[in-house]
């Protein structure tokens, strides 16, 4: 056998020598050259295509054809005149009658048999500055006299447990109101659950001021929570008598509203 017929092996033999061939894997390497060379033709034929496109379609599209007519001048005297203006007659006025009125036919006065009362004459202005004047002329004695008899004015007993809400003077703490919010300052203990939770405002108190100033019916108006609704209502209850409220110059129960505030130190 002569050199010349002696076929180098592929790179896929060499790679396939002592493999199973029949596998799929050698039949797509064998013809990988095959399947590049004919992915660039198609490439390229797709590209050309794309490219001369417009040629190909230039050249199946068929001419337009021109009618090269001349232009036609128009003269204005080859035109129609226009249409005389009509002079349209403006409608008819209407004249309406004005609305008609009522009228009363006059009556002539009657004349009677009856007499006629004259008039009082009106008094002078001198007159008038001397007497009192009224409907009646009333010319009196100088002497008072009672028809019927006077009915003595029994004053109604007051209800010693009614609860005002404003009086003539009302109730005041001893040393005014500064020293009162001064002691609640001093004996109020911030609750531990609301100094926890950041628990802080107004509590408004109500309670009413009995005629001996004792603290009575403490009960909270608006609060912000129970631990600080309670100690409110008990520093109230721990306040020393207040000077009662007065009403027609005795003394009597009042209604009042006090605020407490609780607010955390910083």
């Amino acid at each position: 056998m002569k050199a010349e017929q002696v076929k180098a092996p592929r790179w896929e033999d060499i790679v396939f020598e002592y493999r199973n061939k029949a596998y799929g894997a050698y039949f797509i390497r064998k013809s990988y050259s095959k399947h590049v060379v004919l992915g660039w033709l198609l490439t390229i034929l797709t590209i050309g295509l794309l490219v001369a496109s417009p040629y190909i379609v230039e050249f199946l599209t068929p001419e337009e054809v021109v009618d090269d007519k001349p232009a036609k001048t128009v003269r204005y005297t080859d035109l129609q005149p226009p249409p005389p203006i009509q002079n349209t007659p403006p409608p008819p006025q209407v004249n309406i009658p004005p609305p008609v009125k009522t009228i009363i036919k006059y009556l002539p006065p009657k004349v009677t048999d009856k007499e006629i009362v004259e008039e009082e004459p009106m008094p002078t202005v001198e007159e008038i500055k001397k007497v009192e004047t009224g409907s009646e002329d009333i010319v009196g004695t100088g002497e008072v006299v009672f028809d019927e008899p006077v009915e003595e004015v029994v004053q109604e007993a007051e209800d010693p447990n009614q609860v005002f809400a404003v009086v003539e003077q009302m109730p005041e703490p001893e040393g005014g109101m500064q020293a009162a919010m001064a002691w609640i300052g001093k004996n109020i203990k911030y609750p531990s659950a609301a100094r926890r939770m950041g628990v802080e405002g107004t509590v408004f108190v109500g309670f009413v001021v009995d005629a001996d100033g004792k603290i009575a019916d403490v009960k909270t108006v608006k609060g912000i929570s129970a631990e600080c609704d309670k100690e409110a209502e008990r520093v109230i209850k721990m306040m020393p008598p207040w000077k009662p409220g007065k009403q027609n110059g005795k003394a009597v129960r009042v209604k009042f509203v006090l605020p407490v505030r609780f607010k955390l130190a910083t």
